[in-house]
């Protein structure tokens, strides 16, 4: 599938330390999800991340069911880099309704994120996420690996997702 967004722009030099998740990436195996109030599911899920030259890299996260290959989760929104420095904002809106921005810092090729700001429809499924953190990692083998930790109203921060990689274009 090609990449929904033009990418022929030359790249921002704002964005240079983030030039590795730049592309699409698609699940190697299937990603592992598991939550307390639900059963453990499996899921494959495309990643595309882009730009136009701005200083900024517009995604999009598609993630399909394993064995029926039905449309899951999806998020898109953009990812801001503080001028000068290693901080990083995801500014993500999810087909859940719920709207998310996570910031964290940019260490290499390893970028952590967490909740900075919460917004969700007024008629969102309870319980509602209260908290979200994420790790993109580029492993020395070229994969990509993601791990994602959610709370829920009056829980703690537990794995949620955790899924690799590889690029494919």
């Amino acid at each position: 599938m090609a990449c929904p967004f033009h990418q022929s722009a030359e790249l921002n030099p704002a964005l240079l330390a983030l030039d590795w998740l730049l592309g699409v990436w698609e699940s190697d195996e299937p990603g592992e999800g598991s939550f307390s109030s639900i059963p453990p599911f499996r899921y494959n899920e495309t990643l595309h991340f882009s730009h136009v030259g701005q200083p900024v890299i517009n995604f999009m996260f598609n993630a399909f069911h394993t064995e029926n290959k039905k449309p899951m989760h999806r998020e898109c929104g953009f990812i801001r880099i503080q001028p000068g420095g290693n901080r990083v904002a995801f500014i993500i809106a999810q087909n859940s309704g719920l709207v998310e921005i996570e910031e964290g810092d940019l260490t290499g090729q390893q970028l952590t994120l967490h909740t900075h700001a919460l917004a969700r429809t007024s008629f969102a499924k309870e319980p509602h996420v209260q908290q979200i953190s994420r790790v993109f990692q580029l492993r020395p083998d070229g994969k990509l690996e993601q791990t994602v930790s959610m709370a829920m109203e009056g829980g703690p921060l537990m794995q949620h997702l955790h899924v690799t990689y590889r690029r494919s274009s």
